[in-house]
């Protein structure tokens, strides 16, 4: 049976003009008219491109679908393997055995510089570079280190900002001050809690004061103070000011 385009009908396009005669003062028909010729032309417009549009319908429909497939056949078993890679290598970092971790055991485990490679697409292969990074540092090759954590993407509330924090340390390890303090203050931003924000200004602010840039330094030792009184930092900040405040 042929489905009726009820938007082109004779029937459709009375109703409307009769409402539009309705809501329109006795001055002003031309509206009404504007309307009927507007249908017309999108009727004839429909008619004259329904194949490039019916084209363009199956096109999208296409997409959608291979996107599903995609997640489903492809996306969804790689995250699967790239989990199940991440554990021996979480076994080995916990142990504190790095070097294996970053490399593999040449039997079992391919190593987390492997799986960040291999699975750079899923969120365990996003996972493994922090991992990786986290190996290097522990290695003293900061340089590395601050290569791969600085690719970890993620919005988990404590381990974003801890893994901001320690590439913070990198590059001040790599004697780059500027770039950790800021890299501190971000980590503290993007913490935004009581425990770890306050941490990561105090570590900023020890960097400035590094960098002979008191100010900058006594900016954040007192937004520790105001901002998080009741954090183990805050304890003993009075002191940091005190100092920084009589020079």
């Amino acid at each position: 049976m042929r489905k009726i385009n009820y938007f082109c009908t004779a029937k459709f396009r009375a109703v409307i003009f009769d409402m539009a005669k309705k809501e329109t003062k006795p001055a002003e028909q031309a509206p009404a008219v504007n309307i009927e010729e507007a249908l017309n032309r999108s009727e004839q417009f429909f008619n004259k491109n329904k194949k490039i549009i019916f084209i363009s319908l199956i096109a999208l429909i296409v997409i959608v679908i291979g996107g599903m497939l995609y997640k489903t056949k492809v996306v969804e078993p790689r995250e699967t393997k790239a989990s199940a890679a991440m554990f021996l290598g979480e076994t080995y970092f916990v142990n504190g055995d790095f070097a294996t971790a970053l490399a593999g055991d040449g039997v079992d485990f391919v190593g987390f510089e492997e799986i960040a490679d291999m699975y750079s697409n899923t969120k365990a292969g996003k996972l493994a570079n922090a991992y990786a990074g986290l190996c290097c540092a522990q290695l003293d090759s900061f340089e590395v280190a601050a290569q791969y954590l600085a690719k970890f993407k993620g919005n988990d509330e404590m381990a974003s900002p801890a893994i901001l924090g320690a590439l913070a340390n990198c590059y001040a390890q790599m004697e780059d001050l500027n770039q950790a303090a800021a890299t501190f203050e971000k980590a503290a931003e993007v913490a935004d809690n009581a425990l770890l924000s306050p941490y990561y200004l105090f570590q900023a602010a020890l960097v400035y004061e590094s960098l002979e840039n008191p100010a900058k330094a006594l900016k954040l030792y007192n937004s520790i103070k105001f901002d998080y009184p009741n954090s183990k930092e805050a304890q003993t900040i009075e002191q940091y000011i005190t100092r920084i405040s009589s020079k």
